[in-house]
């Protein structure tokens, strides 16, 4: 079985957005500086990584089985237009069935009851034993809460964004230990950390 991660681009002070949903240019600005073109599942996004962060990549969509996010983002992204860049299914934890969803062409999935725990399970079953990644923020903040996150990968961008919306939000019983980084790759203007979380403290 795979594990339970959670993974984002966070600025120094520990930010995955800034005020209002702002500072993506500079937390993604290290999905366009080097010369390795990668592309998605959405024709009109592609990479430019460098080598380091390119290998990176293709690591985590080789590992990840399915996705679990909340309304925010999906509203946001507008449901991806129906297909996840990564090309595998979505869990959407929702108090509500967004307007026009389901889709029999998209898979996605929606979680309306049972929160956290029965949006991973749902996700475990499509991810074919591949890992199941938990959207930052909220997602992953009750992830943590319950028990279920195995590893906290950060993308750190090295800017500061002074205010906005934190990694993990106001988590219940902190503080949690993590233990690593269990790996390291240093990119241009970012470096990518992975750890591995520990509920024994």
């Amino acid at each position: 079985m795979g594990k339970v991660v959670t993974g984002a681009s966070m600025s120094l002070d520990g930010y995955v957005s800034g005020p209002g949903q702002s500072g993506f240019d500079r937390l993604f600005q290290w999905y366009g500086n080097g010369r390795v073109t990668v592309e998605t599942a959405d024709p009109g996004l592609t990479f430019q990584l460098t080598d380091v962060s390119a290998a990176y990549w293709r690591r985590l969509v080789a590992e990840t089985g399915a996705l679990v996010v909340g309304r925010k983002l999906f509203d946001f992204t507008e449901g991806w237009g129906g297909r996840h860049p990564m090309d595998v299914p979505v869990v959407l934890l929702s108090h509500s069935v967004p307007e026009g969803w389901p889709r029999e062409d998209a898979p996605f999935h929606f979680v309306t009851d049972g929160g956290i725990e029965r949006a991973v399970a749902v996700a475990r079953e499509l991810a074919g034993g591949k890992n199941v990644v938990v959207n930052s923020g909220t997602m992953a903040t009750q992830a943590l809460e319950a028990g279920l996150l195995d590893e906290v990968g950060i993308d750190l961008v090295p800017v500061i964004l002074g205010d906005g919306t934190p990694f993990f939000i106001a988590p219940a019983d902190a503080p949690y230990t993590l233990e690593g980084p269990v790996s390291i790759a240093e990119g241009d203007r970012v470096t990518h950390l992975r750890y591995r979380v520990r509920y024994d403290d």
